[in-house]
């Protein structure tokens, strides 16, 4: 359910909110396309296939823990993309620095956001493919963060 709400959002709400902006380059759009493919094949196998849980799960600390983790940061994913779509007026150009929210503690707010749902996510699952995903989110947004931070 949380893998299936994230991708929901964002694909069918987060792409009418948001304005116009540079395009996406072709290739690093059919490589996202790749990734989450592959990635959501993994994710829907391992959990429907070949992942077991004791009677109880829902209510065990890990998968409480997970949930809440995923929680808060899809809700910091979410309000961080608030701030950085109303950044600039309509027409207006330029580079702004994001305030509010988690903006104020992190200079990514939105990356932070999502790699916090991921971990949590990995916690509430307890796979290898989970982890191996939250990792995978780590280094590619960790990366982005970093580059948008400079």
């Amino acid at each position: 359910g949380c893998f299936l709400l994230h991708y929901a959002h964002r694909a069918l709400i987060f792409p009418l909110l948001i304005r116009e902006g540079k395009p996406t380059p072709f290739f690093t759009f059919v490589l996202a396309l790749l990734f989450c493919v592959f990635n959501g094949y993994l994710q829907g196998r391992s959990l429907t296939t070949y992942a077991t849980y004791p009677a109880g799960w829902l209510g065990d600390l890990r998968f409480i823990t997970g949930l809440l983790g995923w929680l808060i940061g899809m809700a910091i994913n979410i309000h961080s993309d608030h701030i950085l779509r109303n950044l600039r007026k309509p027409g207006e150009t330029g580079y702004k620095i994001p305030r509010g929210g988690m903006f104020e503690y992190v200079s990514g707010a939105n990356f932070f956001g999502e790699i916090l749902e991921w971990f949590g996510f990995a916690l509430a699952c307890c796979t290898l493919e989970s982890l191996a995903f939250a990792l995978c989110t780590l280094f590619i947004l960790g990366s982005r963060a970093r580059q948008h931070h400079k």
